[in-house]
């Protein structure tokens, strides 16, 4: 009884921090590890006691969003890791078997073709009003032909891509482990400005209802038609007991290559009559089963956690051990996040760990056998020797450097202000970035300007020569002469991409002084600049010590004057999105930054505010055409848009 107890504990502990606080506090293999035992034990003793996470579908909704009730309750699906149940349990039917998104379960409805509300599953009889945000899901139809009520459940997920892009961006508190936290958290936020710059997908995966609508007996006919509609739907296919096997493995071998996150499959059956006839136990349907792939688990020991330190000044904790196969591949490191992992873990050097791929792609430990609990916490900054400090962050506890001047810190920063994107300097790696900074030739990003005085001792260092310094100091007198903006995202400053650099000098007439006596309530002005880039743009400059590298920096490099737009900002207030290949332009890059110089704007996502959509395959049956038709934007080519600007 007491084990149950503390099984419970733990489990709504770790519910709370998923549905509630869109974090983790542990991964799904422990959870799934340690729900399986709680269901043994209430097996074994016949008894379930009131809090059991085993009674619930979901955690109480706590949050200022609108609470919805569910018309009809969605239920959890119950389990399994053995492809001998699934063909058991579709026996001689039919079925649908088809991907299980890794993201958060969203119902929207529809009333005369329009959107009018989206709802989350909640604990799964209430859920959030989100409707606000669902309004930006970059892939869903705000209107359609059919008018009668419709309701579809779905998953809203946010791409590999689209995360990582969105976690660069971020504070060091507030980076999300994955892209189901990233898109829990974002399709829930009360401002939807956020959710509109995110590129939140949905993926259907069940028609509830279309009202007048007739359908024959068949869950597939009703996924075919919601793609008819404009609708993406879950990747499917139909499958039988025969040729399961075979199915599940296809799906498997594609989850490298998936744009999204998946957990695994879900089967049901096709038929909608015969679904019906067999109703729901207290907790699970009765017509649908999900999959996992059972976790290739690989033993191993524990022979060290590296503690790398980031550009950011996080410590972030490494799991090394001996090498394994896994999936097909060796592995011998896993990431461990942070340190309220490792505390989690009881890790110790030496100790006995089992490893897998979560989602069968990233290494991770999924439990430690011995459980020693003697790995030390690093005191001290591995790189700069600084005293460590402990913070919170979204996901937990973590090892931070707080010392600016760290040399790991500064290697990523010096590696940033070099990129393409920045002052595009080639010839300058990580590794000589290293090699320069211990040797004491740069300190900040001001000394690459002074690298001649070193001329002698570069072309002695092994790897280099009079030919490769030439090309290096050929390189950075080019960049002396760069676009505002490009120095400015070069600077590194938080939540400042190119994109917003471009943004904060068209609003300061690209002025350097305009720019650093910027205040944040001025800056919360521009398209797209809320108060975590504004407050970080005011802090940045507000430091002494970065006003007097700039004033150093403007001392050898000068501002490439900006191109006059030509016809007079011909493109001011419209917005284009671009997709697909193109021919006249190098790539879409280069189109962007030709609508942005005539004064127009280039968006991700096709939105109501798009004007325009460009791709040349004008009669594609991508989503993004789909979009643009529903919504009565004009598609056009490349061609078209030359014809545009120069009508």
């Amino acid at each position: 009884m007491e084990r149950m107890k503390e099984l419970i504990e733990i489990l709504n502990k770790a519910s709370e921090a998923y549905y509630q606080k869109d974090s983790e506090i542990m991964s799904d293999f422990q959870y799934d590890r340690l729900y399986d035992e709680l269901v043994a034990l209430e097996a074994e003793t016949g008894i379930v006691l009131s809090d059991s996470p085993t009674q619930k579908v979901g955690h109480k909704v706590l949050s200022s969003l609108t609470k919805v009730r569910h018309e009809s309750p969605m239920l959890s699906l119950d389990k399994t890791k053995e492809v001998e149940r699934l063909k058991e349990f579709a026996g001689s039917n039919e079925c649908i078997l088809s991907y299980k998104m890794d993201g958060l379960t969203v119902v929207l409805t529809y009333n005369n073709g329009q959107l009018a509300q989206a709802v989350t599953r909640g604990n799964g009889e209430i859920g959030e009003d989100i409707t606000h945000n669902a309004v930006f899901f970059r892939n869903i139809p705000v209107k359609m032909s059919f008018k009668g009520e419709t309701v579809i459940r779905g998953e809203a997920v946010i791409s590999f891509e689209d995360f990582n892009n969105i976690n660069e961006n971020l504070a060091a508190e507030e980076k999300y482990k994955n892209p189901r936290n990233l898109c829990s958290g974002t399709v829930r936020q009360l401002n939807s400005e956020i959710a509109a710059k995110r590129n939140v997908n949905f993926i259907a995966f069940s028609l509830v209802k279309a009202e007048g609508k007739e359908f024959g007996d068949s869950k597939s006919e009703r996924l075919d038609w919601l793609e008819s509609m404009g609708f993406t739907a879950v990747e499917r296919q139909i499958v039988t007991a025969d040729n399961m096997e075979e199915t599940v493995r296809h799906f498997e071998d594609k989850i490298p290559r998936n744009k999204f996150a998946t957990d695994g499959l879900v089967l049901t059956y096709n038929s909608i009559e015969y679904s019906e006839s067999l109703g729901t136990t207290a907790k699970f349907p009765r017509d649908s089963i999900a999959f996992k792939w059972a976790d290739e688990l690989a033993e191993t020991r524990l022979l060290d956690i590296d503690w790398n330190t980031s550009r950011t000044g996080l410590i972030n904790p490494i799991a090394v051990f001996e090498p394994v196969e896994l999936e097909g591949t060796t592995v011998n490191r896993a990431s461990l996040h942070n340190l309220s992992i490792v505390e989690s873990l009881k890790l110790g050097i030496g100790d006995t760990i089992r490893v897998y791929k979560a989602n069968m792609i990233i290494p991770q430990v999924a439990e430690n056998i011995t459980q020693s609990n003697t790995a030390e916490i690093p005191k001290v900054c591995p790189v700069c020797h600084e005293e460590t400090e402990i913070i919170s962050l979204r996901d937990g506890k973590a090892l931070k450097c707080p010392n600016p001047n760290c040399k790991a810190q500064r290697v990523s920063s010096l590696e940033h202000f070099v990129s393409r994107d920045a002052m595009n300097i080639e010839g300058l790696s990580e590794a000589t970035i290293e090699k320069f900074i211990e040797k004491g030739f740069i300190d900040n990003y001001t000394d690459l300007f002074k690298l001649e005085k070193y001329k002698d001792e570069i072309i002695a260092m092994e790897g280099f020569g009079e030919k490769s310094y030439n090309n290096l100091i050929a390189a950075i007198e080019k960049s002396k002469n760069v676009h505002i903006a490009n120095f400015i995202y070069a600077l590194g400053i938080n939540n400042v991409g190119l994109s917003n650099a471009k943004l904060l000098c068209k609003k300061y007439g690209y002025s350097m002084d305009g720019i650093r006596n910027a205040t944040a309530e001025e800056l919360m002005e521009i398209d797209g600049f809320g108060e975590v880039i504004a407050n970080s743009v005011e802090k940045y400059f507000s430091h002494k010590e970065n006003t007097e590298l700039i004033d150093d920096a403007m001392s050898y490099i000068t501002f490439a004057k900006e191109e006059e737009s030509t016809g007079s900002n011909v493109l001011e207030g419209k917005t284009f999105v671009i997709t697909g290949d193109v021919h006249i332009y190098k790539n879409r890059k280069e189109l962007q930054a030709h609508i942005e110089k005539l004064g127009g704007k280039a968006a991700s996502s096709v939105s109501s505010k798009t004007d325009y959509l460009i791709n040349n395959n004008v009669n594609s049956a991508s989503s993004k055409n789909k979009k643009a038709k529903e919504l009565g934007i004009p598609i056009i080519s490349e061609e078209d848009f030359v014809k545009l600007i120069e009508e």
